[in-house]
């Protein structure tokens, strides 16, 4: 196949610091090709370097044999290079059809031809496979769709080559499948796809070859047919991955939250609660397997105080809950790694130090007056100890939390939640876009909770993560408990069975 991209030498410095150092990778034409890595190993790194929003420090870039210089986004368009990013950039408040041809001009006329360009992306789109609705808002369709219509635009502006920054973190199973059969179109159409992902059995599947980054550097490309999950997860950490095996927890222990017949919203199937009746008890996880979009994040917003059930009751150790607001649950030790860690767990633009203290500002140790005036360097000094504690990885604990990548941005949260051993955690997809590395992290953190004592309520779509860690294991559908299990041998079509709504 030809070669349509090579980048050669490429390393960005930022300070002393390097986030690549003398990479190599070549693209070839009409194929996936897989970057692999961990949270900061460089993938963004680059693939900004690729889109003109960052010069590297040192090296080249060719396409097609012509060496090239990709000084900003709109000459990597020209270009015919289009990036789909993980967080869409789409403008909410136009439709579907504004987004996509926003700041294109195809003709020189004065007037936009809406009849026009809207038969030319029809066209487009019937033969890419990608269904969407010209004239809906963006705020009115799916995630899913807003990927199509991402995807469409750079097709619309002439991309051959198109990088998909992890696709799949927010579909379920069906839109992944969907987009999948996307890929496959494209690449008959001779399109080239930079796939970045964390998830193995994805790579394994769509993939044609693989190259691994770790710490900024180009290790190793490989053939998907000629290697495994196993030595790419290898690769990736630079050591032998171990499966981990945590040993399950049984035996009757006091609850810390317990729902007796909760309702919320139940004539919603995929947003509320029936009769939910369940307890998570001390020094256990209790894992909500199911489909995302059956009450579960009711679930979870109930058991931190952010909504109250219409019906039934929540006690939390033994204490019927009769306030229902965040503090009053985070007062009775109730910990939270919320679904979003952008929108809810953290604030971007305040600093490492200050996410790391964001709840504890009214305490004595940080603050005179309840909050009003700040210790800064108690603060500091405590910001640095969970830094170090925590392998948080950043330039300084005074660095924006949202310059971080997704790994160490969870650390952050683990580490605010679980420093002052809180009686129950509230673990909404906590290792959602984290890579191997970050999940097993994730993972071994929440155990050693666990295992000191701290009650667990595990929501999580990832299946897999589910059996991993869950000593007791509660399937949700449509808003109800369709059973519980023992996560020691757990049954797994029974479990899936009723994961799809059957008894």
């Amino acid at each position: 196949m030809e070669e349509i991209l090579r980048m050669s030498g490429i390393s960005k410095q930022f300070g002393d610091v390097y986030a690549n150092r003398n990479v190599n990778l070549d693209i070839r034409q009409g194929e996936v090709h897989t970057l692999l890595g961990e949270n900061g190993a460089g993938k963004s790194t680059l693939m900004n370097i690729l889109i003109g929003l960052y010069q590297p420090t040192a090296g080249e870039i060719y396409l097609r044999g012509k060496k090239v210089s990709i000084d900003s986004p709109r000459t990597a368009v020209r270009l015919g290079i289009g990036m789909v990013h993980q967080h869409f950039m789409l403008v909410e408040a136009m439709t579907v059809f504004d987004n996509i041809i926003l700041g294109v001009t195809h003709d020189k006329s004065f007037f936009i031809n809406r009849e026009k360009l809207k038969k030319e992306i029809l066209a487009l789109s019937e033969k890419y496979g990608l269904e969407i609705e010209l004239d809906k808002e963006i705020t009115e369709i799916s995630v899913g769709a807003q990927q199509r219509v991402e995807i469409l635009k750079a097709l619309y502006r002439g991309a051959e080559l198109l990088v998909l920054d992890e696709p799949t973190a927010a579909l379920t199973d069906i839109e992944v499948q969907g987009l999948f059969r996307i890929i496959h179109k494209l690449k008959e159409e001779n399109k080239s796809i930079i796939f970045i992902s964390h998830k193995m059995r994805e790579v394994m599947e769509i993939s044609d070859r693989i190259t691994i980054l770790r710490s900024g550097e180009a290790v190793r490309t490989l053939n998907r047919s000629e290697t495994t999950g196993a030595e790419l997860a290898n690769l990736m950490i630079g050591r032998e991955m171990a499966p981990s095996v945590y040993e399950k927890k049984e035996g009757a222990r006091e609850s810390v939250l317990e729902l007796k017949s909760v309702d919320y919203h139940k004539e919603s199937k995929h947003n509320g609660l029936n009769q939910v009746s369940l307890k998570v008890r001390k020094g256990e996880i209790l894992g909500i397997a199911g489909v995302d979009g059956n009450g579960q994040s009711q679930l979870a917003q109930l058991a931190t105080g952010v909504i109250a059930p219409e019906a039934g009751s929540v006690c939390l150790k033994s204490q019927k809950v009769t306030r229902f607001r965040p503090k009053t649950f985070i007062n009775a030790g109730v910990a939270h790694i919320p679904e979003d860690r952008n929108k809810m767990g953290l604030v971007g633009n305040m600093t490492v130090e200050e996410n790391l203290v964001l709840k504890s500002t009214e305490k004595e140790r940080f603050s005179k007056g309840r909050g009003w005036f700040l210790k800064k360097k108690a603060i500091h000094d405590y910001a640095l100890e969970l830094q170090k504690k925590n392998d948080i990885r950043c330039s300084s604990v005074e660095q924006e939390a949202r310059n971080l990548s997704g790994g160490n941005q969870q650390k952050i949260i683990l580490a605010r939640e679980l420093e002052d051993k809180p009686e129950l955690l509230v673990a909404v997809h906590p290792t959602r876009g984290l890579d191997i590395g970050a999940t097993g992290y994730v993972h071994d953190t929440m155990i050693q909770a666990r295992d000191e004592g701290c009650g667990i309520l595990l929501i999580s779509a990832d299946f897999d993560e589910i059996l991993k860690l869950s000593d007791r294991i509660i399937v949700m559908f449509e808003g109800q408990v369709m059973g519980e299990y023992s996560g020691k041998n757990p049954p797994i079509e029974e479990i899936s069975l009723a994961m799809a709504g059957k008894e």
